[in-house]
């Protein structure tokens, strides 16, 4: 467990120094000396560190990091938005025009909709397991993961990799809010049932396998084409172009919402990507740097972090930077 922002569902802030300077997670003091910077990878279960934690911040709410915790949490949103079309509802499934849609409108009728087309009972009125209300509307459904040595990722929330629309997956690399954890909009609720996360069911392992949600032994990051040098490299122009992208993205390390981190990484990494395939910088260097900036504005997504950066820099890498200066 780790401590949460009090009245927030996002993590307590990082120490000054974590905060203001860009640094990866793994050789922080911070964490070796019992602090609770960078979100989840300080989560612990040290009943002494926990008591001097919220002896220090009464009032912090708490989170639990679904990894350690052998924990898969689906993620049901009631977000007001709207219906996108059948072809996106559910990862990677067609549904029929004769399939009647008529009143959906979240993700609790989309993870209905999954549940009924395989012949399963909807997680949902699952009482078996813990599941938690949230104050939006929403609702986690707790599961243990039985089989450790298949690790599940979380999902992006993009749709590519959710399980459904409105309907995503805390697991490896997040974290999730503990009941009775209150913020500014509510109370997280347990509902009536279990109080204890009950075995993954093996269709919903079954579905979290389809739709990519299985974390692969660790690779390197895809290797960007080759340069295609049409006169010679300008480096120090290049890391003036990049700069101020940079700093964007370090600098949403003061809000933790609502600062458009994804686009403003997305457009650094793709920036990048063109002034990599150009020759003007080392792939291995800004890829080192997009990640320090990101990991300390989002120290509790380093998954989806590195994915975005992988992403962009390689769809950059397609239209490589011409720049003039020395």
């Amino acid at each position: 467990m780790h401590p949460l922002a009090p009245g927030r569902k996002t993590p307590a802030a990082n120490c000054p120094q974590c905060r203001d300077r860009n640094h990866s997670v793994k050789g922080c003091p911070c964490l070796e000396a019992g602090r609770w910077c960078h979100s989840f990878h300080a989560a612990t279960l040290d009943p002494k560190r926990i008591d001097a934690w919220w002896a220090a911040e009464p009032s912090a709410g708490v989170g639990i990091a679904c990894g350690p915790a052998n924990l898969v949490v689906i993620d049901v949103d009631a977000h007001q938005a709207s219906v996108p079309d059948r072809s996106r509802l559910l990862s990677g499934i067609p549904i029929h025009d004769s399939v009647n849609l008529e009143g959906l409108t979240s993700g609790f009728d989309t993870l209905a909709l999954l549940a009924a087309l395989r012949r399963q009972p909807d997680p949902v009125t699952d009482r078996d397991t813990l599941r938690v209300r949230t104050p939006s509307g929403g609702l986690h459904i707790w599961y243990r993961n039985p089989r450790p040595e298949v690790r599940f990722r979380c999902s992006t929330g993009s749709g590519k990799v959710a399980l459904a629309w409105q309907v995503d997956v805390r697991a490896h690399g997040g974290y999730i809010v503990a009941p009775t954890t209150r913020t500014k909009d509510g109370t997280y609720q347990a509902e009536e049932g279990a109080r204890l996360p009950a075995p993954l069911p093996g269709w919903l392992h079954d579905e979290l396998v389809r739709t990519g949600h299985v974390m692969d032994p660790p690779r390197s990051a895809p290797a960007l084409p080759a340069a295609r040098r049409r006169g010679r490299s300008r480096p120090k122009a290049a890391v003036r172009a990049l700069a101020p992208l940079l700093e964007q993205v370090a600098q949403c390390a003061a809000a933790p919402e609502g600062t458009g981190f994804t686009e403003k990484l997305n457009r650094a990494a793709y920036t990048a990507g063109g002034l990599v395939a150009a020759g003007h910088l080392d792939e291995a260097t800004v890829r080192d740097q997009l990640l320090q900036a990101a990991n300390c504005a989002r120290p509790w997504q380093t998954t989806r972090n590195e994915n975005i950066i992988d992403t962009a820099l390689a769809a950059g890498a397609v239209r490589p930077f011409r720049l003039e200066g020395p």
